[in-house]
């Protein structure tokens, strides 16, 4: 496994995180704790030292059952979590009020939630679940974050931006109050390339990369007949003709696997790493089977620039999550 530091926290993390939203059950279908807890400690094991999990993931499984896996390991392992919105609306939408969203309190308060269920005195990044750059200049929230530090609760500060919007943060990258971002990026959706990544660069900002897979549309698994189970996340995610979209444009992705990636999986997420602005990607990860190809990525071996080139030729400007 290779390291990287996320950004101004000086935090060394692996490339290869844990994506922790489906071990929360929830919106997910077929998760199974014990198997959950055996990926986990595999990746321990594999060098994973970065875990990004939420309040909201299972209305707190999630963050539980990762402090169960945290008192078996002596081993240091960093923990990122988030605050939902107040008002549970994602994204946030423009006009929202702070007061909606995130007051003082809420910030506080969904913080030692988390903290109890984790069962860690320190979490290192707390993330609001939803952002808009109407937020930056108001006063509030930074005094809570900043409260929050103070006391030890938290190391640092991040925002989980909103789906496809990698650009409705870049007033909050450039105030200075922000640690990390965390964000969607991969080989359909590129849109960070364009300002976010430049601006975290020169920020020195912690890139944290989610979706890679494209909620597993980028690992060729997806086809024409797939079927998920209804109440699963991806059954409405790759509804009506969706499927089968995805899988005539993977297609088109299998004929560039070859030496520098033999799987569509590998291709993905070597695609993330090659950007120097990232610094941890953090697949959705259920299985140890899954945990174990994704840490094969991690070697030190980035794409060529030829097949990058070819690959921002397969961007692709849709938003399933609508």
């Amino acid at each position: 496994m290779k390291y990287r530091t996320l950004g101004k926290t000086r935090i060394k993390v692996s490339e290869i995180g844990y994506g922790a939203w489906g071990i929360g059950e929830g919106m997910w279908i077929g998760s199974d704790d014990s198997e959950s807890l055996k990926a986990l400690h595999r990746g321990a094991d594999l060098g994973i030292n970065f875990v990004d999990t939420a309040l909201v993931y299972g209305e707190g499984h999630s963050e539980r059952l990762i402090g169960r896996f945290l008192k078996e390991r002596k081993d240091k392992i960093v923990v990122a979590s988030k605050i939902p919105p107040m008002n549970r609306h994602w994204p946030a939408r423009r006009g929202t009020k702070l007061s909606e969203a995130f007051p003082f309190d809420h910030i506080v308060t969904s913080t030692e939630t988390s903290l109890r269920n984790l069962g860690v005195d320190s979490i290192d990044i707390q993330q609001f679940h939803v952002w808009t750059d109407e937020w930056t200049d108001i006063p509030e929230w930074f005094e809570a974050i900043s409260h929050l530090k103070e006391q030890g609760k938290i190391r640092f500060f991040g925002v989980s931006l909103n789906d496809h919007q990698p650009e409705n943060a870049l007033n909050l990258g450039a105030s200075g109050r922000v640690d990390t971002f965390q964000v969607i990026y991969n080989i359909f959706d590129q849109a960070s390339e364009a300002k976010l990544f430049p601006l975290c660069v020169e920020n020195n900002i912690g890139v944290i990369v989610r979706v890679p897979l494209d909620e597993g549309g980028l690992t060729g698994s997806v086809t024409s007949s797939t079927v998920f189970p209804k109440g699963d996340f991806r059954d409405k995610y790759f509804r009506g003709d969706r499927k089968q979209q995805v899988e005539e444009r993977v297609e088109r992705l299998r004929t560039l696997l070859g030496v520098e990636a033999r799987t569509l999986p590998d291709l993905a997420l070597r695609f993330c790493l090659s950007n120097a602005a990232v610094s941890s990607v953090i697949p959705g990860m259920r299985k140890t089977r899954h945990v174990e190809a994704n840490c094969s990525v991690s070697d030190g071996k980035m794409l060529s620039q030829a097949l990058l080139e070819t690959l921002r030729q397969h961007r692709w400007g849709k938003d399933f999550y609508r």
